[in-house]
């Protein structure tokens, strides 16, 4: 049995400003994301796409490193936006239609990662448009470079001893005390499960899936539908939010919330399993 560290969640205090572990973890999900954007670049069919519909559409056919400046923006817009938004609508939607100022009080905690999806499906359906490129083809771009970014969040949640998981065996070698939690009892660590599973193991997965040219939607679905499945098994870990609990058929707000992901991914890559090849040439 582990004792959580009671790791101090400032990283740096000058003055009276603070720099907070957590928010260093964004910005090193944001960082993983360009570096990776731009290894994406050399994987097709982003390598050597240009193709007449592209040209015909006044789009710009060519990928560059300018496109994942750009979608990293859009992205980081897409993830508050929507992260937040999420979190007040599918979790506390009662509180915040009484207090919808709050909803801007970001500072206070409360992000939804189901949010953030829709956030950044939005600001990429806005980027695909304004660049007369297919939606799905942008989705295929960005989805290998999400999971890492996913688990530099994790890591956040643990320093800041938050979404701690649910009680474990007491013989469980990895079990850990968070006195957080109001309890001695040991828990499982589930934050470095989601971080394991929906971070690094759900990166290899796409990522490795991605390096091969695949229908237009597929690698996006692969995505959708594995993280799907990754975060349904980490909720049987983790502990339910205090004021939501367990919900129909003993399943947590996440496992609901995963649930059609899961069902769209599938849908999604049949669907783009039956699309024909775009035919394109080398530019």
């Amino acid at each position: 049995m582990l004792m959580y560290p009671q790791i101090n969640p400032v990283a740096l205090q000058l003055g009276p400003l603070a720099i907070h572990w957590y928010g260093l973890t964004y910005l090193a999900a944001f960082a993983l994301f360009y570096f990776l954007g731009t290894r994406r670049l050399r994987h097709e069919p982003f390598r050597s796409l240009h193709t007449f519909d592209f040209m015909k559409a006044g789009g710009t056919a060519s990928w560059s490193r300018k496109d994942v400046e750009d979608i990293l923006f859009l992205g980081v817009m897409g993830v508050i936006v929507g992260g937040r938004l999420g979190y007040c609508l599918f979790y506390k939607p009662g509180y915040y239609l009484t207090h919808p100022l709050e909803i801007l009080f970001v500072w206070q905690g409360g992000m939804s990662f189901h949010g953030g999806f829709l956030g950044v499906m939005a600001a990429m359906l806005w980027f695909a448009r304004s660049r007369a490129r297919p939606f799905w083809q942008v989705m295929d771009f960005v989805a290998p470079c999400v999971p890492t970014g996913l688990a530099a969040g994790r890591v956040g949640n643990f320093i800041n001893g938050e979404l701690w998981g649910r009680f474990s065996s007491p013989d469980l070698p990895w079990g850990m005390v968070f006195p957080q939690s109001g309890s001695m009892l040991p828990r499982h660590p589930s934050q470095i499960y989601q971080f394991l599973l929906e971070g690094l193991l759900l990166f290899v997965i796409v990522w490795l899936y991605a390096r091969k040219e695949r229908k237009t939607g597929q690698v996006a679905a692969v995505f959708c539908a594995g993280y799907g499945v990754m975060r349904f098994v980490a909720e049987f870990f983790r502990e339910p939010d205090d004021f939501l609990g367990l919900q129909a058929l003993s399943l947590s707000q996440g496992q609901w919330l995963s649930l059609p992901m899961i069902a769209f991914g599938i849908g999604l890559w049949l669907w783009a399993a039956r699309q024909p090849v775009r035919a394109s040439t080398a530019g």
